[in-house]
């Protein structure tokens, strides 16, 4: 069984926690929409890298 040899003194614990801090996540703008979006992904208008990949649906009114 694994029983350590001495107490860990908490600058020795802070200085290993100092990593598992979180990271904001990387955000892009898109250059034809100007909307803000994670990179990698696309829009939620459907643009990616400027081009439109995904067509929205066309609401119609029943009017």
């Amino acid at each position: 069984m694994a029983v350590q040899k001495s107490r860990r003194t908490p600058s020795t614990r802070g200085t290993r926690r100092s990593h598992d801090k979180l990271k904001s996540p990387t955000l892009s703008v898109d250059p034809t929409t100007g909307e803000t979006h994670l990179r990698h992904r696309v829009s939620p208008d459907g643009f990616y890298r400027g081009e439109q990949v995904i067509s929205q649906p066309e609401i119609e009114d029943d009017e």
